[in-house]
């Protein structure tokens, strides 16, 4: 922790300038905060317009998340990375699924046997990422079912391994987490599936997981909507919601990494990781380490700094102490971009 931090030519700087004018700021300050998983011009029909994806990726900023892990997009948005005034972007080219098994137009629909060629494919596409789709509702069985062979999928995770990228995966369910794992891994999305056997795997391979608890809210409304033709899908969805705090108190327990990401854009509005932070101190974690899933231990494990000296000036600033009432995150007092102040203008769409 710092007493204090210094910008100087849009870097920071851990000493005071010698000269100069100086505006002081008071608050508490924090890195940039990061949405690990979300969506930037991705709604519910599929990619939208530059303009409507400049709209998700302002609300981001505003909300004070300067960083952003885009979990699969139709959309081009490498347009975002050059503007100066907009979050710093790593894409994951667009989500890879199973015929038929996602929601549609917003991924590449594929079988089994073409699984390596589009994985090579997104991690040349993307910025060291790939998204898969692990699990989607099967409508032979009436529930959650597995997307791809085990063999296929080890295969697809080391050919983005030879490219340089990591995998991660939309898994719901319990079984393709236990795939997902044996298949190498880096990281899984949502995890409501988690057992104490996966658990122990995780942990061992240390596999992330980013669990999108506001997301994840939206379950009884999935379980309702599949109710009528699929009522063990139904079942399943309402027990993975209702012990969603409990599977992530357990991976915390255990030292799975975890990440704040909110899911947004498809289904959800842009700018929500201040409830996602909140969200995480119901599963146990500490209002610090809830943070720090948000800021310093997520821009670590992404490979982009935190406040250190002459690294560009990234950062969210409050009035009252986060560490006190996570709750303070919802609005900032300035958002710090590259150097330059953006003031907190509310959440947009």
């Amino acid at each position: 922790m710092l007493d204090e931090v210094w910008v100087v030519d849009g870097r920071f700087s851990l000493s005071a300038p010698t000269g100069g004018d100086v505006e002081t700021v008071h608050g508490y300050a924090v890195p940039g905060l990061v949405d690990a998983h979300c969506h930037v011009g991705l709604e519910a029909h599929g990619a939208v317009d530059d303009a409507r994806a400049e709209e998700h990726a302002l609300a981001e900023r505003d909300a004070g998340a300067l960083l952003l892990r885009d979990a699969g997009s139709p959309a081009d948005t490498r347009w975002v990375q050059e503007r100066e005034d907009l979050p710093r972007l790593i894409r994951a080219g667009r989500h890879i699924a199973r015929t038929r098994r996602y929601l549609r137009n917003f991924a590449w629909e594929i079988e089994p046997e073409d699984l390596v060629e589009y994985v090579r494919q997104e991690a040349r596409n993307g910025d060291g990422w790939v998204k898969l789709v692990g699990d989607w509702i099967d409508r032979e069985t009436g529930d959650l079912g597995v997307c791809w062979p085990v063999d296929v999928l080890t295969e697809a995770i080391a050919a983005a391994h030879e490219e340089g990228a990591r995998v991660t995966a939309h898994c719901f369910g319990e079984q393709s987490l236990v795939d997902f794992a044996a298949a190498g891994t880096d990281c899984i999305e949502h995890a409501t599936g988690l057992t104490d056997e996966t658990i122990e795997t995780f942990a061992r391979q240390q596999i992330a997981i980013v669990p999108t608890l506001v997301n994840i809210d939206n379950f009884p409304a999935f379980a309702e909507a599949g109710r009528g033709k699929f009522p063990t899908y139904a079942d399943h969805m309402m027990d993975l919601y209702e012990r969603r705090f409990e599977t992530v108190a357990k991976a915390r327990e255990a030292d799975i990494p975890v990440y704040v990401g909110t899911d947004a854009g498809g289904q959800l509005p842009h700018g929500l990781v201040a409830q996602e932070v909140e969200a995480l101190t119901r599963t146990g974690m500490t209002a610090l380490e809830a943070i720090g899933a948000a800021t310093w231990s997520a821009r670590a494990w992404l490979g982009r700094p935190g406040i250190e000296e002459g690294e560009s000036a990234d950062l969210v600033v409050y009035r009252e102490d986060p560490r006190a009432d996570v709750r303070t995150m919802a609005a900032p007092d300035k958002v710090i971009l590259r150097g330059v102040s953006h003031r907190h203008s509310g959440a947009r769409g």
